[in-house]
């Protein structure tokens, strides 16, 4: 039996997973839209696709951040219903014989500047910066780069003070290890120019 969420969407076959849960292909059923479909349990212990989705309406708008379609509850699943995009740069890099021109890493580097500039310019932090997170466009936009998985973002700015959040030491890593700034890996609270450590 097909499944359908959010009653438009009819879900297909899966097309990615991490430690958040699955991705799957999807298609509106009236307007035959392919769209991206992520799924966790709801009972999950670290459940943060309803706090991604209340990043990804923050920040919609923005040059490279994915349109939200759809986001609830199914069943026993949180849901996200997204833009279906292309490679992530890692995929692309690989697929490119892990050699990118002069030219393409400008292109991609001046975009993805745009991007965390962007991200920060609304008071939060990525916080897991990562060729992984970066994703091509589809189509007429397949040169685009969009910034995905905001599930570990934090607001760096208080909402009522404006000031920035206090330095902090002794705190565990967040993020992905391999791709994480010195000062993550030594306990520091992390801030706008860990997201720029590459």
């Amino acid at each position: 039996m097909e499944r359908i969420i959010g009653t438009k969407y009819k879900m297909g076959r899966k097309i990615g997973s991490g430690s958040f849960g699955q991705i799957y292909l999807a298609t509106h059923i009236d307007t035959f839209e392919s769209v991206a479909i992520k799924i966790e349990k709801k009972d999950t212990k670290h459940a943060q696709l309803l706090y991604e989705a209340k990043l990804y309406n923050i920040l919609q708008g923005g040059s490279g951040i994915p349109s939200i379609k759809w986001c609830g509850v199914e069943g026993e699943d949180n849901v996200l219903v997204m833009d279906l995009l292309g490679p992530s740069l890692e995929d692309l890099f690989v697929y490119c014989g892990r050699k990118f021109s002069l030219k393409t890493v400008l292109m991609l580097a001046d975009q993805m500047i745009t991007r965390i500039e962007y991200v920060h310019s609304k008071g939060f932090l990525h916080r897991d910066i990562k060729p992984d997170n970066f994703l091509m466009g589809l189509g007429r936009k397949a040169n685009q780069v969009y910034v995905i998985d905001f599930g570990l973002a934090k607001r760096y700015r208080d909402s009522r003070t404006n000031c920035h959040i206090p330095y902090r030491e002794n705190k565990s890593l967040t993020g992905t290890a391999r791709y994480a700034s010195c000062n993550t890996h030594l306990g520091i609270e992390q801030s706008r120019r860990d997201d720029w450590y590459h």
